[in-house]
């Protein structure tokens, strides 16, 4: 059996972890998806926190040496004991036996903080949100669901800040997939937020060149030496959008069986509501996630490694490829010896 395809998603508290990962669960389907947050392998309990005045993002509260060691068992395929952390009341629970699926998603503050842990990850994703955004996302969420007052979060950020600083923000470096949810310049009131990403090199990531432009509401693709970024504009319209997530799955025909209109789904209280720019980017995710399954079970290591063996509509066209320049370099010899 091919071992399993371990994503991380990676950023700071109240960053959208669960909001990117809920909507790729949904589409990969709950029997066949590991889940494990990376919060559950704190040293400390809330409590002992305050009076060690340590946060948890600080390494020191964590047992990285033990994360580090379940990141690669679950990459392995081998099952693992994992600490269970209660974010209701700051709390321990009962450990649980955890099976590895055939993707495992791994979410959480310290994902990326060492090599052996960046190692373990087939798709490194880091969501960077401008920070007025994200602490209004984080009273919002500890305010409603956790019982916090909104002075105590905001109280909370301020002494967490220096400790994100140091260990959180750095870990962006390490992904391959950085995302940035934001509202449009001068709409702050929208909920419809433009994406902002950079697609780094090391992973196959699909062109989206071709679909650059139509107006102020289309994509914008930028190169910057190895790196590709990406605006996808909160208020795309959805024939344009659906112009693009065809052409990604296109490319993904080996994985239609994943094809679903779920992609972009978010609440907002009891409303469902849906995103083109959160759909798209879920989309982006998932294409990596079934691009390395498929490398892996063509019997490469990942879908990072140069000798990688490639989905077949990616070994059609670099098949098709070498043969335009073997064409072309006959052609050119052909022209030298009528000139001769």
């Amino acid at each position: 059996m091919p071992r399993p395809i371990i994503l991380g998603v990676v950023g700071d508290s109240a960053a959208g972890k669960t909001t990117i990962t809920r909507g790729l669960v949904r589409i990969l389907g709950d029997q066949k998806v590991t889940h494990v947050c990376t919060d559950d392998y704190h040293r400390y309990d809330r409590k002992q926190r305050a009076e060690l005045d340590i946060t948890p993002l600080d390494p020191e509260c964590n047992y990285i040496d033990i994360m580090a060691q379940h990141l690669r068992h679950l990459r392995l395929g081998a099952p693992i004991l994992k600490p269970v952390y209660n974010h209701s009341d700051g709390t321990f629970g009962p450990p649980v036996y955890v099976d590895p699926n055939d993707f495992t998603v791994v979410e959480g503050l310290l994902g990326y903080h060492t090599p052996a842990m960046r190692e373990c990850y087939d798709v490194r994703v880091y969501l960077a949100p401008p920070e007025e955004l994200r602490r209004k996302w984080k009273v919002a969420r500890d305010t409603s669901r956790r019982g916090y007052t909104t002075d105590k979060v905001l109280t909370e950020l301020d002494r967490r800040e220096p400790d994100s600083a140091a260990y959180i923000r750095p870990q962006e470096q390490d992904a391959d997939i950085v995302i940035a949810f934001m509202p449009a310049e001068g709409d702050t009131d929208s909920e419809m937020l433009d994406a902002e990403l950079v697609l780094r090199e090391g992973l196959p990531h699909p062109d989206l060149s071709p679909f650059e432009g139509n107006g102020s509401k289309g994509i914008q693709v930028d190169t910057r030496g190895d790196e590709v970024h990406v605006c996808i504009p909160g208020d795309l319209e959805p024939e344009r959008a659906g112009e693009i997530e065809e052409a990604i799955w296109e490319r993904l025909h080996f994985a239609t069986h994943l094809r679903s209109q779920r992609l972009g789904e978010y609440t907002i209280g009891n409303d469902l509501q849906r995103s083109e720019s959160l759909a798209l980017v879920q989309l982006l995710i998932l294409y990596q996630l079934a691009t390395a399954k498929a490398a892996i079970a063509l019997g490469g290591e990942s879908a990072r490694t140069a000798d990688r063996q490639m989905p077949d509509n990616t070994q059609e066209q670099h098949e098709e490829e070498q043969q335009q320049k073997e064409e072309h370099a006959r052609e050119a010899a052909e022209e030298q010896k009528s000139k001769a």
